[in-house]
């Protein structure tokens, strides 16, 4: 099997989305994370939701835990908040990756090393050409699994 054949559509969002709206999909979807993508639909960067988790917790509760508990939920409901009038760009991590790429004649194999290298849980299949980067969809950790665990038939049972 081939990354082509492993791709599905995926939500995306562009690096200027609206962040608040970008967690809502994160959540609303129960989505490991987002592919990002720049101003040219080209795969920009991978935004785990732990990420955007980070982006609504106080750099100060970041640095000491113990002040969170002393945090009323009356407060911790305006997390939230840290999110409005930002883009998406904004709650990448400055160290942010480009996402990993794998072309679409890729074995599952070579997808599931890329995965397991960039320690990613989800994979762009893209074509690159002169003008530019074309995303045909992605492969998700799970559903490589999936796939894997399918070509690896149902377990055997010992005899009775």
């Amino acid at each position: 099997m081939r990354a082509r054949d492993l791709a599905v559509e995926y939500q995306s969002v562009s690096v200027g989305s609206d962040a608040l709206e970008a967690a809502r999909l994160m959540a609303e979807q129960k989505l490991p994370a987002l592919l990002v993508l720049d101003e040219h639909g080209a795969p920009k960067a991978i935004l785990p939701a732990s990420q955007m988790v980070k982006v609504l917790v106080p750099a100060y509760v970041v640095e000491d835990p113990a002040l969170a508990a002393v945090v009323d939920e009356q407060h911790a409901d305006r997390l939230c908040q840290a999110l409005a009038g930002r883009r998406v760009g904004d709650c990448l991590s400055g160290s942010a990756a480009a996402p990993p790429i794998a072309d679409p004649d890729d074995t599952a194999l070579e997808v599931a090393a890329l995965m397991a290298r960039v320690r990613s849980p989800l994979v762009a299949v893209a074509t690159k050409d002169k003008a530019g980067t074309h995303l045909l969809g992605v492969v998700t950790a799970s559903h490589l699994l999936h796939e894997l665990l399918g070509k690896a038939g149902a377990p055997s049972t010992p005899d009775a």
